[in-house]
């Protein structure tokens, strides 16, 4: 068994060698269709911030101050969200609404944030590849926009930790019960002799129960060395007719150049409904603005769940 590392209180202080994060956002939504028709699904709301911005935040607290987001058509709210907004900004001035101002700027202020097109929706593997020419010949980071990390945790920072100290390529895994693995890439692993970091052999990318070669599913998070690049140029379409990044880093695990860190903290899906409501109730219940009030009405409406439909009503209110 692979012991999972805990969680520290803080990020390590000392230089990176890592500091570009790349965000794909070019995903069409369509398990949020009707709200996604006209609204990216990374700007649907969790409590009052788009989920993207929670990524974003989680990339700028690991050091990483240079953010691009590959994005599609219709991904215009993305770009403006993370721009300036001077006539709005200049209303609340105006009105000395200091908080919201700071809101409203803060977007902008996080890191140096760029923008490209990914002109089709070839597979999450094609959109690392659109990066390519911003991040060079650097290792950089990669963040989906529908795994959350609750700002607690420190899993991107220990991922850059074991980048720096094995180079090569880093993965986040999370131990899945069997019945989802088919949800997800999974990889083969061996240990490391360190506690939370393992050593990847192999990946297969959404296996189905009797093939998964362990428990270990790849969550939205990836330090990459830019060698990847290159693979992916090679890399034919797979699952679904899209350029799988598993499959590159299948060929990269193959040379004995990718680690995995096993993660067991706080992580919400927002692309799934139930993991999306289940994401707002959670950070919710942890604001401190909010927590008191939202948990007390909360537990009275599950109290009143078993009571017939007209007691219910006043739990509405």
């Amino acid at each position: 068994m692979i012991a999972p590392h805990t969680t520290s209180d803080s990020a390590p202080a000392r230089p990176r060698t890592v500091r570009k994060a790349v965000v794909p956002a070019a995903g069409l939504g369509t398990r949020f269709l009707p709200a996604t028709k006209a609204t990216p699904k990374e700007m649907l709301p969790v409590v009052d911030k788009p989920a993207i911005q929670y990524v974003v935040e989680e990339a700028a607290a690991a050091g990483l101050d240079d953010v691009l987001m590959v994005t599609g058509r219709h991904k215009r709210a993305i770009e403006d969200h993370f721009d300036n907004a001077v006539e709005l900004e200049q209303a609340l001035a105006a009105k000395g609404d200091a908080v919201r101002l700071d809101a409203v700027r803060d977007p902008a202020r996080l890191a140096n944030i760029h923008h490209i097109r990914q002109g089709e929706p070839l597979g999450l593997g094609h959109a690392v590849l659109c990066a390519r020419r911003h991040v060079g010949d650097q290792p950089f980071a990669v963040l989906l926009g529908d795994d959350l990390i609750d700002p607690r945790e420190t899993l991107l920072s220990r991922m850059l930790d074991v980048r720096d100290r094995y180079s090569g390529s880093v993965v986040a895994l999370m131990k899945v019960p069997p019945e989802q693995i088919h949800l997800y890439g999974c990889a083969a692993v061996e240990t490391t002799g360190e506690d939370g970091v393992v050593r990847v052999t192999g990946l297969v990318e959404k296996p189905s129960r009797q093939d998964a070669p362990s428990g270990y599913a790849v969550i939205g998070r990836y330090v990459l060395d830019p060698a990847v690049f290159d693979t992916l140029e090679r890399t034919p379409p797979g699952r679904g007719g899209e350029i799988q990044l598993t499959d590159a880093l299948q060929e990269l695990a193959a040379g004995g150049t990718v680690h995995g860190v096993v993660f067991d903290g706080l992580r919400y899906d927002t692309g799934d409904k139930a993991d999306y409501l289940r994401t707002v109730v959670r950070l919710a219940c942890d604001r401190p603005d909010l927590g008191p009030e939202f948990t007390a009405w909360l537990k009275d409406f599950v109290a009143g769940l078993d009571s017939p439909a007209a007691d219910r009503r006043h739990l509405a209110a």
